[in-house]
């Protein structure tokens, strides 16, 4: 039994929305990534992307519970030293509520590369309208699985017609340049032999006169030491 791989031919993306008036942000931001993670469908794996795309409607309407608004904060740093700032989640909820949901919702997707591609299928918007009609999403209640229909089936590649197979092409006769060509390139082989022969009999007489210089070094140092004994 082989492990079973996504392909990117098997993923179909899909489109959703989820009514965020009245709910629970921790709630909804768990729902929401479970959904662009693709963790409700079968062919799910940690290493692939094949979630679908979500759209949160009515983000000004989101809530905390147990007095979280006051208490809860929302820390940013410039880079700078002393550049931390602290934002209370009540006046982000007045300012920037799209901020709010979409902050969550990363906070529960990888941190890398993968994470970045999945975030970027969500789509936050404070109202109740968005302008993604064009994908006919389906709506989404929090905590109901989306249904799964299966792999997406794919039409059967066509085979490729078979090319006629061409007729061979007749050899050219050789043309008399092409003969004269030849003979000559056959005449020139003999050359190099006699070429090799010289560079080898060079060699040879350059080691005569080597050994003759070297002969004659010996024999002047034999008369020197002659002469020295002598005086002796």
């Amino acid at each position: 039994m082989k492990t079973y791989a996504p392909k990117p031919t098997d993923i179909e993306r899909r489109w959703y929305v989820v009514d965020a008036d009245g709910a629970v942000l921790g709630r909804l931001a768990s729902e929401v990534a479970k959904i662009l993670r693709g963790k409700h469908k079968p062919i799910y794996a940690p290493h692939a992307d094949v979630g679908d795309h979500v759209i949160v409607v009515n983000a000004r309407g989101i809530r905390l519970t147990g007095g979280k608004e006051n208490k809860k904060i929302a820390y940013r740093h410039s880079g700078y030293p002393g550049g931390l700032t602290e934002t209370v989640y009540a006046d982000l909820l007045e300012k920037r509520p799209r901020y709010v949901v979409e902050k969550a919702v990363k906070g529960m997707l990888p941190k890398n590369r993968l994470g970045r591609a999945m975030a970027s299928k969500l789509q936050v918007y404070e109202g109740a309208e968005h302008p993604h009609q064009a994908q006919k999403p389906e709506p989404l209640a929090l905590g109901a699985v989306p249904a799964w229909t299966g792999i997406p089936v794919r039409e059967p590649k066509q085979p490729r017609e078979e090319k006629e197979a061409a007729p061979a092409r007749p050899r050219r006769a050789a043309t008399p340049a092409k003969k004269s060509a030849a003979k000559k390139s056959t005449a020139r082989r003999p050359a190099k032999a006699t070429t090799a022969k010289t560079s080898t009999a060079k060699k040879s007489t350059a080691k005569k006169s080597t050994a003759k210089k070297s002969a004659a070094k010996k024999s002047t140092a034999r008369r020197t030491a002659a002469r020295s004994r002598k005086k002796e």
